[in-house]
């Protein structure tokens, strides 16, 4: 049976559980062989993509990398916003007013303005808040707790980038790999066919040994179109990982990643440091100050201002300065107070269960990752054993084919075992790959492991 595309399977695994990391040396089996060329699309140069050249590359172009930066930035001019409503605030103000009357008093040696007809003011005011429950505090203490957690964000934004990144770069990889068995494949039925049509030649079998030999030949052919147009449509996705509007070779990569950990300490570490994490404890912390700014509602408001007049109106003074203290006390709001500490506690609450939920989730992550890589380790030797026992009997069978002593039947049967058994190597092979990959992506280090790069 025709294994699946290399694509569905690896994109699948990279959604369907962010695993993958490892400490054993990754020596993949044997060096590939030279991927099989394909003519590049219209318009496209070909260049040599190295496997961490794309993922630098991704973290440097890739669109959802550069939304978490801006957010970042973001988070750092709201902080900036919210400190200066604690600092003070200094206004000039002014204006000309052009009145229906003018009303004077005095006599000629005095004349005092009240209203001039043409009037006009200038102001210079210095406003300072000195006491607000400590709501203004709690406020910054919030938006520096939102940079934290977009500054995780992007963290995290980088890691599954670098994953999505990894699967999609092998998924080209083994597209150029499956694309050359499916023409070793095509090679071995048109050998067959060959072969049966010398044998019909000296009589030793049927037309439909010919005729299923042609048979197979055309089927070879069709999955030789089908496995490069899926190479064609993994590249394609990869451009747009990349933000690449060129063709490109790659290569399998073979990974330097650190010692893996053990379980437990894994586990630690995705509690720990883990993106997804750290960004619900900062939510959790920006829900419990919310509570206590709210109930600094129930507290005074003083502020101090300053100013100084100047204007048109002579009486009593056509300048002076000012400098005032101001507050004010709540005593009686009907309940609003009250409501909104409600809310914050309500909001709290929830925030505290998403963070458990979380933590809990990136615990069962990273062990279901090490199953992930537990099971792709046997499933690639299982495989390999497989094609080497596919090998054997294909060797015996094309011998005793060519004797007069094995069917047609027999020989498509172990043409199809043989491909069979290639294209589970294939997989199985790139899968471990990504699953190494994703045990560091669980423990939220995928960016320091494949890039040697420490994320705080």
């Amino acid at each position: 049976m025709r294994c699946a595309s290399l694509a569905v399977l690896l994109a699948g695994a990279a959604l369907a559980a962010p695993w993958a990391g490892a400490n054993d040396d990754l020596a993949l089996v044997a060096a590939p062989p030279a991927p099989t060329a394909f003519p590049a699309p219209t318009g496209l140069a070909r260049t040599q993509l190295g496997f961490d050249a794309a993922l630098r590359r991704a973290l440097a172009a890739n669109a959802s990398v550069g939304a978490a930066q801006a957010e970042v930035g973001v988070a750092n001019a709201t902080k900036r916003g919210t400190l200066s409503q604690v600092l003070p605030h200094l206004q000039a103000a002014g204006g000309l007013i052009r009145n229906s009357k003018e009303v004077s008093f005095g006599g000629a040696d005095f004349n005092a303005e009240l209203l001039p007809q043409n009037d006009w003011n200038m102001r210079l005011l210095l406003t300072q808040p000195i006491f607000a429950g400590l709501r203004d505090q709690r406020a910054y203490q919030q938006a520096k707790e939102a940079v934290r957690a977009a500054e995780q964000g992007l963290h995290g934004t980088e890691d599954r980038v670098l994953l999505r990144t990894a699967a999609d770069y092998l998924s080209v990889v083994g597209g150029d790999e499956l694309v050359r068995v499916e023409q070793q494949a095509l090679a071995l039925a048109q050998g067959r066919l060959k072969q049966a049509r010398d044998l019909l030649e000296a009589g030793e079998v049927t037309r439909v040994d010919v005729l299923r030999a042609e048979s197979s030949v055309k089927v070879s052919e069709r999955r030789v179109a089908l496995a490069q147009r899926d190479r064609g449509v993994a590249a394609g996705q990869l451009r747009v990982d990349l933000a690449l509007d060129e063709d490109f070779e790659v290569s399998e990569p073979r990974l330097d990643l650190p010692p893996r950990p053990d379980e437990a300490l894994l586990i630690q570490q995705a509690g720990e440091g883990r993106n997804e994490v750290r960004q619900a404890k900062s939510a959790l912390r920006i829900a419990e100050l919310e509570v206590s700014k709210q109930k600094g509602a129930y507290l005074p408001v003083v502020s101090a201002d300053a100013g100084y007049i100047w204007q048109k109106t002579n009486f009593p003074t056509d300048r002076y300065g000012y400098a005032a203290l101001r507050f004010s006390v709540p005593l009686w709001l009907s309940g609003e107070t009250s409501a909104k500490v409600t809310v914050a506690r309500e909001r709290e609450r929830q925030a505290r269960l998403v963070y458990e939920e979380t933590l809990r989730s990136a615990r069962e992550d990273v062990r279901r990752a090490l199953l992930d890589l537990e099971t792709a380790t046997r499933s690639l030797t299982l495989s390999e054993e497989q094609l080497a026992a596919a090998e054997a009997e294909y060797a015996q069978v094309s011998d005793l084919y060519g004797s007069g002593e094995a069917t047609s039947l027999d020989i498509q049967s172990s043409e199809t075992n043989l491909s069979d058994a290639r294209r589970v190597v294939v997989v199985s092979r790139l899968a471990r790959i990504l699953s190494e990959l994703g045990v560091f992506f669980t423990a939220g280090d995928l960016k320091s492991a494949v890039l040697k790069e420490v994320q705080p």
